[in-house]
């Protein structure tokens, strides 16, 4: 699941892989069919230690592999679903615009702290307001990747980042799709981890 800096059509498909990585670190791997009707920013809240520097996430370019996740279900049978439907400050005081990254047919960010919002364009954020309904995240860091208008499926979105606690693996689950935050959520990913 994922958070949209603004009300999207439609996304499906979702897929994400994660692993550990050296030095208490993490991979990220996320997949997904997007309908959106401009522009728009999906968020990732990720648990990387409180103050973690601006370079501290490394995004990874599978433009060239799209088939990632074909290849990752290789290795797995088919289950049936059981999903049903219904079912800090930073330490960068500069107020300079975070670095963007072109990786592949998308950009990426990482955002330090939900205050640092502020330094990324205001099309691809979400309100203060929506993140104080979900304290659990005041000090996580963020992945933020920049997707086109229309209907597309992203080629794999990759990145590593240092964890907080290196004895568990993340998988980033919170779903914002209009602004709002739900009690409720419809969840139908795949969901892959590699046990190290």
């Amino acid at each position: 699941m994922c958070c949209f800096s603004i009300k999207i059509k439609s996304v499906s498909d979702t897929k994400i892989f994660t692993r550990s990585s050296a030095h208490g670190r993490q991979f990220a791997v996320y997949s997904m069919a997007l309908d959106s009707p401009a522009d728009v920013a999906m968020i990732l809240p990720i648990p990387t230690p409180p103050r973690s520097r601006e370079d501290a996430v490394r995004f990874i370019n599978l433009e060239e592999y799209k088939n990632f996740f074909d290849d990752m279900e290789l290795g797995f049978p088919h289950p049936r679903s059981l999903s049903m439907p219904g079912g800090t400050k930073s330490l960068a005081h500069s107020k300079s615009k975070l670095v963007v990254h072109q990786v592949g047919s998308y950009e990426a960010s990482f955002v330090p702290s939900d205050q640092d919002f502020t330094r990324l364009d205001a099309r691809f954020r979400l309100p203060a307001s929506t993140w104080a309904s979900l304290p659990i995240y005041h000090d996580y860091g963020f992945a933020v990747f920049k997707l086109k208008a229309g209907a597309q499926t992203v080629h794999p979105m990759a990145f590593e980042f240092p964890r907080r606690d290196p004895s568990k693996l993340f998988f980033p689950t919170v779903h914002i799709h209009d602004g709002k935050v739900h009690q409720t959520a419809e969840f139908d990913h795949t969901l892959y981890c590699q046990k190290s």
